[in-house]
């Protein structure tokens, strides 16, 4: 049999990308953490304190259902602290000094503590979300929500991977 043949050198590399890949400590995000328990049981372990203000509860049910899968919580281990802040800033402004357009802004701080209350891991993330103004109230209203809702979306997945990727290693 020839090296030259297809079956045996795609064997061969996918066999030398196998070994080499074997001791580069790859490890996948949602698998087993770095002491063998389940990353998905830690995370249910996380309980998400409550944020005040609309934003802030939509913020904290999409961490407790990512934590959870939608399942019951686990009992506590980690307690998750967020403190947030909101801001708008006008855009597309027109001569006569109206905006047309707005930019909502979601800063939120999180702090990650054990439950001695030893803080493990803290943070920020940021997340914009543009939405256009309207004549009419209730499209304003419902553009706004939008836009709150996309921001907590986007925070909740960042600070979910934050954590995520801390008590791999961690737990």
């Amino acid at each position: 049999m020839s090296w030259r043949s297809p079956t045996l050198a795609t064997a061969v590399l996918i066999g030398a990308l196998a070994l080499g890949l074997a001791g580069c400590g790859f490890q996948p995000l949602y698998g087993s953490t770095a002491k063998g328990s389940k990353l998905s049981e830690v995370m249910a372990a996380v309980q998400v304190e409550p944020i005040p203000g609309r934003v802030g509860q939509k913020l904290r049910n999409e961490l407790i259902f990512a934590n959870t899968g939608g399942n019951y919580a686990a009992p506590s281990r980690y307690k998750l602290n967020i403190v947030i802040k909101e801001s708008v800033t006008d855009q597309l402004v027109q001569i006569t000094g109206d905006a047309t357009g707005q930019v909502y802004q979601l800063d939120a701080q999180f702090k990650l503590m054990d439950s001695t209350g030893k803080v493990i891991l803290e943070g920020n993330a940021i997340s914009r979300a543009a939405y256009n103004r309207f004549q009419e109230i209730f499209a304003n209203v419902r553009a706004r929500y939008d836009a709150e809702n996309r921001a907590a979306d986007t925070v909740a997945e960042s600070i979910k991977t934050r954590i995520t990727a801390y008590l791999a290693n961690a737990a």
